[in-house]
């Protein structure tokens, strides 16, 4: 029992002994399995690291057209010379498609609103007293104007209060006009738009109702005619009609409708920290797997040297 349970190797007998605790075939499969799936991480951090906008910025990408709107607007409504008693009144007409419709009264800005894909638009307008001769005109979505629409001249025969007291040489002096440059003024939901708003004329103090068209309103209280931002948040993207009405200490009332744009919410590119750090790791893991590849080669061809020494050298006896 004592002999069966000893272990003697084959000394000096030039026989070889099989190595069967050594398993370079799955090892060389996992290692080339490892190999593959380091590769393609590497392949997609490498085509996906492009080089972007700074950290905090966003990526936008856009289509710009060729050049501006070649066709203007048509009012059609009202009809020239037409006599009105009460504003605002609604201008209408048609307009190409995709563009924003800005209409002017003695080329002043009285109110925007886009183009429906049939081509058409409809504003409600605050005229000034007296003479007042509209203009539409037309703007892509890079702000590039169309040609101006032909214009239409009407008449806003005011009764008090809006135009009290009237004379000759102080026609129409106290009326009261709403004014602002946001017109297709856009930003993202979430974010805060300000709308700069400018009173002319009219008696302070002044209330300013500012209806959002997301069935949100603000009313604003003014002691003075300066410029001032009413804000909004929007939750939704959109174009939305924003209705801006203000009435002064003497009952003067004045309005003014303008178009905005809130956009989709746009994704946040990755920071800079954040895409290096795949790299980094790579950088690491790539010596790491040759020096593991190159070991087993190494104890692979090792053996197969010592298998082919062992084949070839003279026996040796021992006396």
């Amino acid at each position: 029992m004592r002999n069966l349970l000893r272990i003697s190797p084959h000394e000096h007998s030039g026989r070889l002994r099989p190595h069967e605790h050594t398993s370079y075939l799955p090892l060389a499969i996992l290692v080339l399995v490892v190999g593959l799936i380091l590769g393609g991480c590497s392949a997609s951090t490498v085509l996906g690291d492009s080089p972007g906008p700074a950290a905090g910025s966003i990526g936008l990408t856009g289509t710009v057209p060729k050049a501006a709107p070649k066709t203007g607007a048509t009012i059609s409504s009202p009809s020239p010379g037409q006599h009105f008693g009460t504003s605002p009144v609604t201008i209408s007409g048609t307009c190409p498609a995709a563009t924003l419709v800005e209409i002017f009264k003695n080329d002043i800005f009285a109110g925007s609103t886009p183009c429906t894909d049939k081509g058409t638009f409809s504003v409600n307008v605050d005229l000034l007293i007296g003479q007042n001769v509209l203009v539409a005109k037309v703007y892509d979505v890079l702000n590039q104007a169309g040609p101006d629409s032909t214009s239409v001249t009407v008449y806003y025969d005011a009764v008090p209060p809006q135009g009290a007291p009237l004379s000759l040489l102080n026609f129409g002096g106290g009326q009261l006009i709403l004014n602002t440059d946001a017109v297709y003024r856009g930003t993202f939901p979430g974010q805060l738009l300000n709308v700069p708003i400018s009173i002319i004329g009219g008696t302070p103090p002044y209330a300013v109702n500012v209806q959002w068209g997301d069935s949100a309103n603000k009313v604003i209280s003014r002691s003075d005619n300066i410029t001032f931002n009413a804000g909004h948040i929007y939750q939704k993207p959109g174009t939305y009609e924003i209705t801006i009405q203000a009435t002064d200490a003497q009952g003067r009332v004045a309005f003014l409708t303008v178009a905005a744009i809130i956009n989709g919410q746009p994704g946040v590119v990755a920071t800079a920290n954040n895409t290096k750090t795949p790299v980094n790791k790579l950088l690491i893991l790539w010596p790491l797997y040759a020096i593991i590849a190159t070991t087993l080669v190494s104890f692979w061809l090792g053996e197969r040297r010592e298998k082919r020494v062992l084949r070839t050298a003279a026996p040796v006896y021992h006396t």
